[in-house]
């Protein structure tokens, strides 16, 4: 009896010790920095390892101070050490469910890093800051070349020797780089504004009397009572990193603001973005300084689904892969290749027997393909590549080498994308890609095709697209960086000897297209496209500008291009 006793208790703590641990954090006072609690919960979690760890309801505040460091590089943001409160690098199986918890950070710190890590789901939480990122002015007079601006209290500001700039609390400073009007009746970007980028960082500002600046920039226009922006001259502060991880969910999460993107994901495998809402807070015009969500190099099945991506200063998404460029060829069977972007430093594409594609920069024409044998990364920037075969003849210095293995399935439905700078999607996986059921209205164009082989080096080129059942509102209002509502800004040169027809096997059906202006699709390099059962309804809710009125502009403007279908 006694053996069988002891047999009963062995199994009865092993049967305990093997349910399920949940860590609590308790809610913290106001003001008060919950960084250390929250670093002390993830510890715990490492340590038993924890399948939930729940947050109380309520406020967190957290500053970078005792936040772990770590040096991080984010394709398409900026990188360096990063302070992170919630970094879950190497995790497994964890869910983070905040129960409707506010997460209020204060000065340069990062809420989330992923790095390696397998079945992490996060939910219930919103993110914001005390202190934005960006900056935002009232405009109160204008004249030529300058505007008078008036500042909210949350955006304290000085000048000093004619230049204006911004801090927070701890007299810490936010630079910019960038200035946008907003029309602050309609919370979105001004119709027919411009993008001042040049010589902002050097214009002369005067405070004229106490609580009046005004700034001098050549061209500088605005409208009294509009909004101006001076968006963040960095990428810092993304609020979700997802490096190199798998099966990742993002769930009922709002995002008021970071330094960065919203959702940046690279090398990594199917990630779930289900009820994510990116939102500009009360009082502001801009929630965003860069995209809400971007994906490099990804694989599996992204998926983003019944979600509001609005007012950020950027694309509501992007999904490419990397060209590295060649810089010598070292042997019949390696290559110097070397990540030429400073926002693509230190990425992970290539592994032992990924498939390859070689091209020309200027056409993007793919005249080979390989696969990796062996890689030597010798720094942030360049690896040595030893590939299986003797790599083509045809190789140049200068040409590009993408992954062909990274190719993920998309889904993108039930979203509001609207009242964002720049576009809507740009989808450039070969992977099978659905857009539907969303709903797009924004500055530029709703959906672009897009790849670059020459400065941004983004990889692209779709061969199965399906859009269908959207409403596109008024798409590219902006009118200053192409024409229709789905484009192709891919740069192409057009070369007759060897047509790359880049992005193939397009089916658009069963969507509304409410236009100001006639152009539905602005198109080049297809290889196969069908437009059917689409309908067209235009208005007047803006007015094309004497320039645009004086072109040839049709609904349909397609170069370079082949099966191309225009159904009713």
């Amino acid at each position: 009896m006694k053996i069988i006793s002891v047999f009963i208790a062995i199994f009865y703590c092993s049967a305990v010790s093997a349910q399920p641990k949940t860590v609590y954090v308790k809610a913290c006072s106001k003001g008060e920095d919950a960084t250390l609690s929250v670093v002390e919960a993830i510890r715990e979690c490492r340590a038993t390892k924890a399948t939930k760890l729940l947050l109380a309801k309520g406020t967190y505040e957290f500053r970078p101070d005792f936040a772990p460091d770590k040096y991080v590089f984010i394709s398409n943001n900026d990188h360096g050490l990063k302070n992170t409160v919630f970094d879950l690098s190497g995790m497994e199986n964890l869910e983070i469910d905040g129960q409707g918890s506010e997460l209020l950070f204060h000065g340069y710190v990062c809420p989330f890093l992923l790095q390696n890590t397998k079945g992490i789901k996060i939910s219930n939480l919103s993110i914001d800051y005390s202190r934005t990122f960006h900056s935002e002015g009232t405009i109160v007079g204008a004249y030529k070349d300058s505007l008078d601006l008036t500042f909210a209290a949350a955006f304290p500001f000085k000048v000093e020797n004619y230049r204006l700039t911004f801090y927070d609390e701890r007299k810490t400073l936010y630079p910019y780089g960038h200035l946008l009007e907003f029309d602050t009746s309609k919370k979105e970007i001004a119709y027919m504004a411009l993008d001042y980028l040049d010589g902002v960082e050097t214009m002369v500002a005067k405070e004229i009397r106490p609580g009046v600046v005004r700034i001098y920039l050549k061209d500088l226009k605005g409208t009294v009572g509009n909004t101006l922006i001076f968006n963040a001259k960095n990428r810092l502060v993304p609020a979700f990193t997802i490096s190199t991880s798998q099966n990742t969910t993002i769930q009922n999460v709002t995002i008021f603001h970071a330094g960065g993107m919203g959702v940046v994901a690279q090398c990594s495998t199917d990630i779930l973005l289900d009820g994510l809402k990116v939102l500009a807070a009360p009082g502001r015009m801009v929630s965003l300084s860069a995209d809400a969500t971007h994906f490099v190099n990804c694989r599996g099945k992204i998926t983003i689904q019944n979600s509001t991506l609005e007012s950020q200063m950027d694309d509501a998404g992007n999904i490419h892969g990397v060209y590295l460029k060649i810089e010598k060829v070292l042997s019949p069977n390696q290559l110097l290749l070397r990540l030429v972007h400073f926002q693509q430093l230190g990425l992970n594409i290539l592994f032992p027997n990924t498939k390859v594609e070689f091209a020309t920069p200027k056409d993007l024409a793919t005249y080979a393909e390989n696969s990796v044998s062996k890689v030597d990364r010798l720094n942030r920037e360049y690896l040595r590549v030893t590939f299986n075969q003797p790599v083509s003849e045809k190789i140049q210095p200068g040409d590009i080498v993408g992954s062909l293995d990274d190719a993920p399935e998309i889904l993108i439905k039930n979203n509001t994308i609207q009242r964002n700078r720049a576009r809507g999607f740009l989808l450039g996986s070969r992977g099978k890609i659905v857009v539907e059921n969303n709903y797009f209205h924004t500055w530029w164009g709703a959906i672009d095709l897009y790849a670059n082989g020459v400065d941004w080096y983004e990889q692209g080129g779709v061969r199965d697209l399906t859009i269908r059942n959207n409403m596109f509102d008024n798409c590219n209002f902006g009118l200053n960086v192409g024409l229709g509502v789905i484009v192709v800004l891919a740069i192409i040169e057009e070369n007759p000897a060897n047509r790359s027809y880049y992005d193939r096997n397009i089916l658009i059906e069963n969507n509304t297209f409410r236009v100001y202006n006639p152009v539905i699709l602005s198109m080049h390099s297809i290889d196969g496209l069908i437009f059917r059962n689409n309908k067209i309804v235009s208005n007047i809710d803006y007015k094309l500008s004497t320039w645009y009125e004086n072109q040839k502009l049709e609904p349909f403007m397609m170069k370079n291009s082949v099966n191309i279908k225009i159904e009713p």
